[in-house]
């Protein structure tokens, strides 16, 4: 390492120099143009290699070097900043009508009739920041505060990779202090809580909150490690530098400065153009990486702006356009059960009506017994209700200081509320679901569409909208009553002529000659598909002795744990689902004995290995490629665990993948697959 008095070579200069250069346009591309030109690989390659340089050369480190974002001690407290020019709050506008007048109102006082050109943009719903750079180098940052005194926050907002250290460009202002808000995004705010979860900390209310709480950390690390984002949207204090005709060309100039801008931002005319951005936005809201509360519509010629002045605490130039509140204050009326087409037990929150996102709700999703009580919700507490877009309303959090005293925690009843089956929670698992699979009605159309599909007894021409038809009318009730089904019956269904009819009355006729593993598949176990129903039907042979198996016997089948084997015990113990089994049977579902796989004896056996298939193949299907493994001795399963012995991935693989590299499991590509089928064919 070279000392710090030592001369530093002048490549070694050149090449700080260059490198700087090419990180802060690395930079530039991602965070401002979104158009980033090299892989992360390569560029964190090139910020170690400035850091090493810079540790062997300490009097080349400078306070605008990108290795320098988080290099202050913590601080004690956060002193004052007084804004030279204040920080004005806008007025909301809730209504069309509302925006109408702020239209009007601007008309007015500038005395004209032609349309008013706004620039439009979305709003954040973040924390404001001014940032002050002089000669280009970033030297003071700010909160907004109370608009006028604020507090100095330099050393967090230099930790935010998106706020430039020294701006780019040779026409730079003498001092600037550009306007922006410092938002969190939906992922962050995501992973941030769940750190907070899984460490047994607070968390965060929401993404502003989390932000705010963020920029005032007095150690910058920390800050450092909350992912913050920043957009601009105007300017502060300026001098040495003519000021442009248009706030959209204002906000051009800070992108060539190298100060991120809202790509959303965008020049509309009048009234009409108003509504029709606030529209657009308002549909693209669920999809934005980040959280908005609205819109803002700003007068954009800048010397307009200067006439029409301010009041107080806002400008006559601009109003924000609020969306609909997403979060309102309600009360948990009842909590009931619903049982979806699977079988999930789902509770559901009975609220009192409350306007929340444009629209009156009254129920709200509680997903699952864990979430209601880490929530602790109880019937009777007050909540914190949430609507975003077209999401199903969920209850964000308990206010407990307002929880009366006869509140009781919800329970989970033993029983499901529409057939009476028993419910049931597999350990590990947040889901509880009822067993009346083949009997419960609330499951009873999705246990026909999966009883009829190809993979199962393989009906022909009976799909989904026949199913609906033949349940709506009460002609099925079980997969049994499928075989009790004239021709007659048929061709009364919609657009069923006597000859459809007929052809669909012999694929069922026709289904009732199948294969064990099929009509377990068929039947809808939970945890049960086809990989698993093909090993159940090998190892017993027969139904009679599959459904009076102990769980601990069903565990010597491969691949299957306590989970899966306490689900399949579960099903079979339910006197609804037997007597239809039975009924099945009666109805003439017959199937040969399986004979049990038998290894290939030449070559390398693929016995003992099991394989989970994932993605879409190219050159066989999902299916060849099952029969493939199973030929040749191996097995197959349906989620991949530490027995699994190869993933097989085609294209679009998904969680199994990375569930696969966690356990440590060989991934094959489909050339490597068909490469170890090859190996293990007879010589």
């Amino acid at each position: 390492m070279a000392k710090a008095g030592s001369s530093v070579p002048s490549a070694v200069v050149q090449r700080v120099a260059r490198l700087r250069e090419e990180i802060d346009a690395h930079n530039y591309r991602y965070y401002v143009l979104d158009t980033p030109s090299i892989p992360d690989a390569e560029y964190d390659r090139l910020f170690r290699e400035l850091s090493r340089l810079e540790q062997d050369y300490p009097q080349l480190v400078t306070a605008e070097s990108p290795t320098q974002r988080v290099g202050a001690v913590p601080l004690t407290a956060f002193e004052p900043v007084r804004h030279i020019v204040p920080m004005l709050s806008l007025d909301n506008a809730f209504s069309e009508e509302d925006v109408a007048a702020f239209d009007r109102r601007v008309r007015d006082r500038l005395n004209v009739d032609e349309e008013i050109e706004y620039s439009a943009e979305p709003k954040l719903d973040g924390v404001a920041v001014s940032i002050r750079y002089v000669n280009g180098l970033l030297t003071e940052g700010a909160t907004r505060g109370d608009g006028f005194t604020g507090e100095d926050i330099t050393q967090n907002l230099r930790t935010l990779a998106a706020v430039p250290l020294r701006l780019r460009g040779a026409d730079l202002p003498e001092v600037i202090e550009a306007r922006g808000e410092v938002y969190l995004s939906k992922e962050a705010f995501r992973a941030l809580n769940q750190h907070a979860l899984n460490s047994g900390t607070k968390e965060f209310v929401n993404p502003r909150n989390a932000a705010a709480g963020s920029l005032r950390q007095l150690d910058p690390k920390v800050t450092a490690a909350r992912r913050l984002q920043v957009f601009f949207y105007g300017i502060g204090e300026l001098r040495g530098w003519r000021m442009p005709g248009r706030h959209s060309e204002m906000l051009h100039a800070l992108s060539q400065w190298g100060l991120r801008v809202n790509r959303l931002c965008e020049v509309v005319r009048g009234v009409g153009g108003c509504m029709a951005y606030y529209r657009r936005i308002a549909g693209l809201r669920s999809d934005l990486p980040f959280e908005i509360d609205g819109v803002v519509y700003k007068v954009d010629s800048l010397s307009r702006q200067e006439e029409l002045g301010s009041v107080s605490r806002s400008p006559r130039w601009a109003i924000a356009h609020k969306f609909p509140a997403e979060e309102e204050l309600t009360t948990v009326a009842a909590v009931d059960f619903q049982v979806g087409r699977t079988g999930a037990v789902t509770p559901v929150a009975r609220l009192d009506p409350v306007f929340v996102g444009g629209v009156t709700i009254s129920n709200a999703t509680l997903h699952n017994m864990d979430e209601v009580a880490r929530k602790d919700i109880r019937v009777g507490d007050t909540v914190v209700v949430r609507r975003a877009g077209d999401v199903i309303p969920e209850i964000v959090r308990v206010l407990p200081e307002r929880r009366p005293a006869d509140t009781r925690p919800v329970q989970l009843p033993p029983t499901c509320p529409v057939c009476g089956s028993e419910i049931r929670r597999a350990a590990g698992r947040a889901v509880s679901r009822c067993m009346g699979g083949l009997y419960c009605p609330a499951q009873r159309k999705q246990a026909l569409k999966h009883f009829a599909s190809r993979q199962a007894l393989n009906i022909e021409g009976l799909g989904d909208r026949l199913v609906e038809q033949l349940v709506d009318r009460g002609l099925v009730q079980s997969p049994a009553d499928l075989y009790q089904l004239t021709t007659a019956d048929l061709a009364g269904l919609e657009r069923m002529g006597e000859k459809s009819a007929a052809k669909l009355t012999k694929a069922i006729a026709d289904s009732k000659n199948t294969t064990l593993a099929r009509f377990l598949f068929g039947l809808g176990i939970p945890e049960v598909g086809e990989a698993t129903a093909r090993s159940l039907a090998e190892h017993f042979g027969d139904l009679a002795t599959l459904q009076n198996t102990s769980p601990e016997r069903l565990q010597d089948v491969p691949d299957i744990g306590p989970v899966v084997a306490a689900e399949i015990h579960a099903f079979f113990r339910q006197e609804h689902n037997r007597e239809i089994l039975r009924k099945l049977r009666r109805a003439g579902i017959n199937y040969p004995r399986p004979q049990a796989t038998v290894a290939r004896s030449v070559g390398k056996s693929l016995t003992g290995k099991t394989f989970v298939i994932t993605g879409k193949l190219e050159n066989m299907t999902r299916e060849q490629a099952k029969e493939h493994i199973l030929e040749r001795g191996g097995t197959v399963a349906d989620a991949v665990s530490q027995k699994t012995s190869y993933l097989v991935c085609g294209l679009k693989p998904g969680s199994k993948r990375i569930k696969a590299e966690k356990h440590g499991v060989t991934v094959l590509d489909e050339d490597q697959f068909f490469h170890l089928l090859k190996a293990t064919e007879d010589t």
